[in-house]
């Protein structure tokens, strides 16, 4: 699953990244949690430009009667995502990718939980293949939520978790974000595990496991019982 991540890039950073007409007006974020704003990026249908804007993180589908005792669903599983019926209609219409330099896992360690950082081996920017959905209420007002898509942990994430969150290569942006390609069978093979051997992992802070923590010390390696640094 993905529970946790950070996106702490600039936003200029962000913007030559992913190819944004624009530069967004970001923060650091290094402890994003379900139900928190989370930065989404679609394709414009008008322009066919990239834009970035937010969505509250835990789906809503558009057809929920009532989002405050609907299910929230922060994860969808990208290999029943087409089917279901919570997913299945943004699956197909509504795609966006979900920008971030790590995320987090817990692994048990001598009876405690120690967060464990994921990232790129060059630290730099990727994306989450993410989906969105749009909930009127019956006053006209608008809420926009995502989830991020899940598939098997590659050789990496194995030992922390047998999940990990679908990262899409650049390669796979402008397919991703296409209105027009709406067949399951030619997006499922985009939605594997990211390769191990382009990732690393290292312990952080258990501070992490408050929500309410924020700042760059969270993604600081940590050396757990003070030994030497572990990777996983």
């Amino acid at each position: 699953m993905c529970g946790r991540f950070s996106q702490s890039a600039s936003p200029e950073a962000l913007a030559k990244a992913f190819g944004l007409p624009e530069v967004p007006t970001l923060s650091p974020r290094y402890n994003i949690a379900p139900s928190q704003p989370i930065p989404i990026i679609r394709r414009d249908a008008s322009d066919r430009a990239r834009h970035l804007s937010l969505a509250r993180w835990g789906l809503v589908p558009g057809w929920t009667k009532d989002p405050k005792t609907a299910p929230h669903p922060i994860n969808a599983r990208a290999e029943s995502a087409a089917e279901k019926p919570t997913f299945r209609d943004a699956f197909r219409h509504r795609r966006c990718l979900i920008p971030a330099d790590g995320f987090y896992e817990w692994k048990t360690q001598d009876a405690k939980k120690q967060p464990v950082r994921f990232t790129m081996q060059d630290g730099h920017l990727f994306a989450f293949a993410g989906l969105w959905e749009r909930w009127q209420a019956p006053d006209g007002t608008l809420l926009e939520t995502a989830t991020i898509l899940t598939t098997e942990a590659n050789a990496l994430v194995r030992p922390v978790h047998d999940r990990m969150p679908v990262i899409l290569p650049p390669a796979a942006y402008d397919a991703w974000l296409d209105p027009g390609l709406r067949d399951p069978a030619a997006l499922m093979p985009m939605l594997g595990p990211y390769p191990a051997s382009e990732m690393r992992s290292y312990p952080v802070s258990p501070k992490v496991n408050a929500t309410a923590s924020e700042g760059p010390d969270l993604i600081t390696p940590q050396e757990p019982g003070g030994g030497q640094l572990s990777l996983f």
